[in-house]
């Protein structure tokens, strides 16, 4: 299943290596054979979802500069992870790709691993939904909850998807199984969102937390979010569009910040859902390597990675 749906094998990764030893140890030590991974990465090169929406294209290759990124940063302690390649979109076949980013997602879930999507636009996240959806988990009856760090809602009822559409997706499919999406999204920018989505927001019954309310004296209300929407579901898929930073943290996005949530905010929640014991899949969206300055955004959204899989591997 994994391998249909793959079409870029994975790559070697390589990085700074300061000597033999679990006290040396980086990411691109312990990047191995699949079967033997707790952690797996797959990349999701697209901007087509991008396009549609008419954002500044680029995202394709956001997979190869997070995992650059990633590679050199240190270990804490020994973790077993694998890289199952790349899901690419080409000839703008949005919808296929979404599919077999879902049938690979679905593959990992299954095989006990906990997975990380590199993306791409935003449009990764109705793949990444397809696939935990189809897991074997929540077809058994877990509940699913869908957990966005975001200044948008991306809740458009637009005919041709995009990275606009991805959770009004969500929720039709949701709908016609009978079932509503437990969705929630941290860090809704006012001025990005118009009411007509706000109010779309309200029909669905999102819970939203917006962007002024999530400083760091905002901690106490941020946490009371985060674990309402824990408490309302046995499994969680963590999507993080990195546009939700401010512009000077994460310039190299579709549509960067005005204002955005602070980075030790988005730390602190994403560190708190990985020690849940509930986080099964997680994706980091709209890195555009060509619009990065000195790297800040693959950087951060590399430390991100990093401290959610390190998080989430001590609490499984």
């Amino acid at each position: 299943m994994i391998v249909e749906a793959v079409n870029r094998a994975p790559q070697r990764w390589s990085g700074r290596d300061d000597g033999p030893g679990p006290e040396h140890l980086r990411w691109h030590h312990v990047v191995g054979a699949e079967g033997t991974a707790d952690v797996a990465f797959l990349g999701f090169r697209s901007d087509e979802g991008v396009r549609r929406n008419k954002g500044r294209p680029g995202a394709a290759d956001g997979p190869r500069a997070i995992r650059e990124a990633l590679a050199s940063m240190a270990l804490p302690a020994p973790v077993a992870a694998a890289d199952a390649g790349d899901v690419e979109v080409a000839d703008g076949a949005l919808e296929s790709g979404q599919e077999r980013l879902g049938r690979a997602v679905t593959g990992l879930l299954d095989d006990g691993r906990f997975v990380v999507v590199f993306g791409g636009g935003h449009e990764i996240a109705y793949g990444s939904y397809l696939g935990i959806a189809e897991s074997a988990r929540v077809r058994s009856g877990a509940k699913l909850g869908v957990l966005n760090l975001d200044a948008h809602f991306d809740l458009r009822a637009d005919e041709t998807p995009s990275s606009g559409t991805p959770f009004r997706q969500m929720a039709d499919r949701e709908r016609q199984r009978g079932e509503g999406l437990h969705y929630a999204v941290l860090g809704i920018s006012q001025p990005s969102n118009t009411k007509a989505l706000f109010d779309t927001a309200d029909e669905l019954g999102v819970d939203y937390l917006l962007d002024d309310h999530c400083g760091p004296a905002n901690l106490a209300a941020v946490d009371e979010f985060v674990d309402r929407f824990l408490a309302g579901c046995d499994v969680v898929y963590l999507t993080i569009d990195l546009d939700v930073l401010p512009a000077a943290v994460a310039p190299g996005v579709s549509a960067p910040a005005a204002y955005g949530v602070p980075l030790e905010t988005i730390q602190h929640v994403c560190e708190r859902v990985a020690a849940s014991g509930k986080l099964a899949l997680c994706d980091v969206a709209e890195l555009n390597p060509g619009l990065d300055i000195d790297n800040r955004t693959a950087r951060t959204a590399a430390r991100l990675v990093h401290r959610i899989a390190t998080t989430q591997r001590t609490h499984r």
